[in-house]
């Protein structure tokens, strides 16, 4: 009797299904690698850019105390050239006070000179602070002392012992001001509110 052959067990998938999962699997890896090498790329990158960042902050902070020196030194300068016209000016008049005979032209030189130094330090953006006549203000001015004048309006500066100034709108010194108080006539005040309660006691009668 021939002996029946065994059939192999059939698993379902041909060569050609064989084939085409291995070039699958083949391309998402060789995908993922680029994947990979891609991500290695932007990382080396992104290090490089911070080890440059890191470098120039560096470099920075070493020349940053150095240039604001060098920028308040230069400040400074400009501030002390701008101020020599007025100084000769001052050398200029003091040298003719001796032999001044007109001591309202003497006046009028100081007065120039005076104009002159308002005008330097106003290019510097320092600017008086005006406070004759003006309404008493404790963010911008200082009392000294207070006076009474009735004719005047109550809380007026009537009198400046000492000019203020502002640097860019900032108070760097208030004025020191004499202040108006307009004292209170207490008899009057008291004649009448004993008036008016006698008039309330007749009227309720």
């Amino acid at each position: 009797m021939k002996k029946k052959s065994k059939d192999k067990p059939k698993t379902g998938h041909s060569p050609e299904a064989e084939d085409k999962k291995s070039v699958s699997v083949h391309n998402e890896l060789e995908a993922l690698r680029n994947s990979v090498e891609n991500l290695q790329k932007e990382k080396d990158e992104l290090f490089e850019k911070l080890q440059r960042v890191s470098a120039d902050y560096a470099n920075y902070q070493k020349r940053a105390p150095k240039q604001i020196a060098d920028n308040v030194a230069y400040e400074k300068e400009m501030i002390l050239k701008s101020l020599l016209p007025a100084l000769d000016n001052f050398e200029h008049t003091l040298q003719n006070i001796q032999t001044a005979e007109n001591t309202d032209a003497l006046t009028q030189g100081v007065k120039i000179i005076y104009d002159q130094m308002l005008d330097i330090i106003k290019s510097h953006g320092v600017e008086q602070i005006k406070a004759l006549g003006e309404t008493f203000d404790p963010a911008l001015h200082e009392a000294m002392m207070q006076k009474s004048e009735p004719e005047k309006e109550d809380n007026i500066v009537l009198q400046e012992f000492q000019k203020g100034y502002k640097l860019n709108g900032r108070v760097i010194r208030p004025v020191k001001v004499i202040v108006n108080k307009l004292v209170i006539d207490r008899a009057q005040d008291a004649n009448r509110e004993d008036n008016f309660d006698e008039y309330q006691t007749t009227d309720s009668e």
